[in-house]
């Protein structure tokens, strides 16, 4: 496992154990990660910019789920590939499947750019596994429905969400369902070369999303509306990574028809035979986030 602490990955362990696999993870701390995964999960120090920490974390490992921050070059796969692994499942994104288009970056628009960055490195990811010859598949999940836990200290402190576009929709996805395909491309032999898109059932509001939020805590959280620059000026934040470049499309993103960026798709349906999670069963399951 990498990515194994992150909101979709401690999921998919969570399912692979649950299974009786054995699991690995790679984490840059392995204290941290001990906190959050379950008991019997080994635990070894590693990281994606240390090639060093590579071999005593691929030794011996024969499936591979692979988290998107690494060197789309392939570095690391090509290193899990001679060490002996023969799958990889990609925890890629929706943006691998976006169209190119033959327009200049220089030509495009700040969220244009950062969609087109989005696509060259899932895909490119995609590819380096691609290029190995071994089993693969790719989950490619859509706006996560965790980008709410940004609301969290708002709500738990003044009770309230300042945003701009409150009607703005999109179709947000449970970690739970990705990661339910993932451990099943990790564990059966029905997915190879698959490709798979996982989104939410339909698009919800940001304003519908705090609603539901506050249903599963008991109480009414405001939505309070804010005008593009008021965002900008209370959501300046270089030292936590939110600088001019980031909101120079982070805004103009809520601002966006999402749901025709993103539609909803019935891939997880037609695989599990169940309809997707939807935000208020991830309200529920992440309530104590909001509290």
């Amino acid at each position: 496992m990498t990515g194994a602490s992150g909101r979709i990955g401690r999921w998919v362990v969570r399912g692979l154990v649950g299974a009786g696999a054995r699991v690995r993870a790679m984490s840059r701390d392995p204290e941290a990660a001990r906190a959050l995964l379950p008991a019997g999960v080994e635990i070894v120090p590693g990281d994606f910019t240390r090639p060093e920490t590579w071999s005593a974390a691929l030794d011996g490992v024969r499936r591979v789920h692979l988290f998107p921050r690494v060197d789309p070059e392939g570095g690391f796969v090509r290193r899990a590939v001679e060490a002996g692994t023969r799958r990889f499942v990609v925890h890629s994104a929706v943006a691998a499947g976006f169209a190119e288009g033959g327009t200049p970056t220089s030509a495009l628009s700040p969220l244009e750019r950062h969609l087109a960055h989005e696509r060259d490195w899932h895909r490119g990811v995609e590819r380096s596994v691609e290029a190995t010859g071994v089993e693969w598949t790719h989950v490619r999940p859509g706006l996560p429905a965790n980008w709410a836990l940004g609301w969290a200290d708002g709500i738990r402190g003044a009770g309230e969400v300042r945003s701009p576009h409150p009607g703005s929709a999109s179709v947000v996805v449970h970690e739970a369902d990705v990661a339910e395909i993932a451990v099943s491309a990790l564990l059966t032999d029905d997915h190879f070369g698959a490709t798979y898109t996982i989104t939410g059932p339909g698009p919800i509001t940001q304003a519908e999303q705090v609603r539901t939020i506050g249903a599963a805590l008991g109480r009414e959280i405001r939505f309070v509306e804010l005008t593009p620059e008021q965002a900008r000026a209370e959501w300046h934040d270089p030292a936590g990574g939110i600088d001019d470049d980031v909101l120079d499309w982070l805004i103009p993103l809520l601002a966006s028809p999402l749901v025709d960026i993103v539609p909803a798709t019935t891939t997880y349906e037609e695989i599990t035979g169940r309809p997707p999670r939807t935000f208020a069963q991830w309200a529920h399951d992440n309530v104590a986030d909001f509290q």
